[in-house]
């Protein structure tokens, strides 16, 4: 069974100074550029020196080879998609409009692969397989398991072999897709990446359009507030069914406004903005109102950043 272990597993000498850790930092992100540039096979412990620009004495006191040096950087991916995965296969990702929540998962993690750590371990896993300690299949399986659960967020009619099902099919095609970009460049990477959230949404839609997400909460089983599931309708308010609850006696709507967007994709608008995007064309193709985008930078401004005018 793969042992999760952390970097410091392969290292000779743990680094107990900040001055070490961050020598030990500098080294992986050489090793993942030189692997990039000249692939693992041509890469040299002396070639990753000269890029960390540290002499090849402190690199071996920290690693014994370039093998051990390529399972630091492997486990090191591992944790960030670990996290970026448990950020976003979450209900509020769920009920976002499926374009938007296919662009936010999509964007966002293309953003992380753009990064050489994260894209010469994912390159390499579809050449090199026996190179991987940690990586394999599991790790795949983890992602599809919670992408299908989102799906199943989304729609609740779905039985969960189905979302898997879905979630793998969107794994692999997106997988083949991601591949097929990164070994691109430029223009020609942005437009598969395009396909790619296309082909995605036109799959999902049958199975969890946001029709889905209104059936799903038109009918509250208990009150948000006492939890009891003694309910009665209480008339309409801003085109909305309202319930009143027998046992506290309070009032609620069938079902309540979304709390807004994930902290990834307002960040990911900001930074169109100061790359110069148009506020209608951050809400052509992020989804978000173009209103709701100017507020954002409105507020970006206020605490310090630089307001661009569109």
């Amino acid at each position: 069974m793969t042992r999760l272990l952390s970097k410091h597993s392969f290292l000779r000498r743990r680094p107990q100074q900040t001055r070490s850790r961050q020598r030990v930092d500098k080294i992986l992100k050489a090793a993942a550029e030189v692997f990039l540039e000249v692939g693992y096979e041509a890469a040299t412990t002396r070639l990753i020196a000269d890029r960390a620009n540290t002499a090849i004495g402190s690199l071996y006191q920290f690693f014994p080879d370039k093998l051990a040096i390529f399972h630091a950087i492997e486990l090191q991916h591992m944790e960030r998609v670990r996290a970026l995965r448990s950020q976003l296969l979450q209900p509020k990702s769920a009920q976002l409009p499926l374009e938007q929540m296919i662009d936010y998962l999509w964007e966002t993690f293309t953003q992380l692969y753009e990064q050489p750590t994260s894209r010469v371990i994912f390159l390499q896993y579809f050449t090199s397989k026996e190179l991987f300690q940690h990586i394999d299949e599991r790790f795949t399986r983890e992602f599809m398991a919670g992408l299908a659960n989102l799906l199943r967020w989304r729609n609740s009619a779905l039985s969960l072999e189905h979302c898997y099902l879905l979630a793998e099919v969107c794994t692999q095609c997106g997988n083949s897709l991601l591949l097929a970009g990164l070994r691109s460049n430029g223009t020609h990477r942005q437009q598969i990446f395009t396909q790619a959230k296309a082909l995605l949404v036109a799959y999902l839609h049958p199975h969890v359009a946001d029709t889905f997400l209104h059936t799903k909460v038109m009918k509250p089983s208990e009150c948000p507030h006492c939890h009891s599931q003694h309910l009665s309708k209480n008339g309409h308010r801003h085109g909305k069914q309202r319930y009143l609850c027998k046992n506290c006696h309070r009032q609620f709507p069938e079902t309540y406004s979304s709390q807004g967007y994930p902290e990834v994709v307002k960040q990911r608008c900001l930074e169109l903005h100061r790359q110069g995007m148009s506020f209608r064309a951050i809400e052509k193709t992020t989804g978000v109102s173009h209103n709701t985008v100017i507020l954002w930078v409105r507020q970006s401004d206020r605490a310090g950043d630089t307001l661009l005018v569109n």
